[in-house]
């Protein structure tokens, strides 16, 4: 097949290299502008061009994918499929109705549930057993087109976004070969979303991982693991930032207030929370290296009965 790709993050690069590896002409790579990043504020690629770049394709980078002039530029290539994965742009009716075997988009969840933005963390948050990806034929809507392929991944239980991101991109790049060899022979599926079972995820914040104490600790240690590697839960101690990177729930027996520090060992300190306790296994304070909890109490002793804030 004649292809555009798009596409931006990490998550996609694993499918653009499988598009390629499968044989297919990758004609153009479009993915989100250059973007300043770190102290220096330096210019970086997006993940999908670095990839591009490497395998000397032609990348276009529009601020706004739905200007007359960037669907003009697309047709000049006339594709026979467009994929998308993770993109960061709505597509218009014009690019949609463009190649000949539609606009294909490969989404981190079994749709419909989980449209939108996020969907591998906010798996992890709600303490889901089973997610995977699906493979849609695009539409206007946001995630609605219709189902062609889905595949289940299992969720650990010390799964964090990072690992079920990994885990979920060789998955997606597999199902869009898969997908793309069933629109070619003529046996792809097309069944329309149950909209009445939808749900619709919101973007990840910083301040999303802002720790509630008040809250059950099975809630938090899934926000600990949906939240790493970003942006990271956190909480305070002694006024300063204090990242929680790793945690398990423990039992307690309820006598402290949330947020308290109800128990420190040599190498342990447990905090009370809503409902149980959580004991605290990476943590990272602010100007600090990520450590262990054992090595963080040797280098900054922690008092018993002290609190951390939210």
């Amino acid at each position: 097949m004649k292809v555009i790709f798009m596409g931006t993050p990490d998550f996609a690069v694993n499918t653009l290299e499988k598009i390629i590896e499968a044989g297919h002409e990758v004609m153009l790579v479009v993915t989100q502008p250059d973007k300043p990043k770190g102290r220096g504020n330096t210019m970086q690629f997006p993940p999908v061009k670095e990839c591009a770049v490497s395998h000397g394709l032609e990348v276009f980078q529009p601020v706004k994918i739905r200007e007359d002039a960037s669907v003009e530029y697309l047709k000049k290539f006339a594709p026979d499929i467009i994929i998308v994965a993770a993109f960061g742009q709505i597509l218009p009716k014009s690019i949609l109705d463009l190649p000949k075997y539609g606009c294909i988009n490969v989404h981190a969840s079994l749709l419909p549930k989980y449209r939108g933005a996020a969907p591998i963390q906010w798996a992890v948050i709600n303490g889901d057993e089973i997610t995977g990806v699906t493979t849609m034929r695009m539409d206007v809507g946001l995630d609605t087109g219709d189902i062609i392929a889905k595949k289940q991944v299992r969720i650990a239980e010390d799964e964090t976004g990072g690992s079920l991101f990994d885990k979920l991109a060789a998955v997606g790049a597999e199902l869009c070969v898969e997908t793309m060899q069933m629109l070619e022979n003529k046996t792809a599926t097309f069944t329309p979303q149950d909209n009445e079972a939808s749900t619709h995820t919101k973007m990840i914040s910083k301040e999303l991982g802002d720790i509630d104490w008040k809250k059950p600790a099975v809630e938090i240690e899934r926000l600990i693991r949906g939240l790493n590697p970003w942006p990271s839960a956190y909480t305070h101690l002694d006024n300063k930032a204090f990242k929680i990177w790793k945690a398990r729930v423990v039992e307690t027996d309820g006598a402290y207030a949330p947020g308290c520090i109800c128990k420190v060992g040599k190498n342990m300190m447990v905090v009370q929370t809503g409902e149980g306790g959580l004991e605290l296994l990476e943590v990272q304070l602010a100007g600090k290296k990520r450590m262990d909890a054992g090595s963080f109490l040797r280098g900054y002793p922690v008092a018993e009965g002290s609190f951390l804030q939210q």
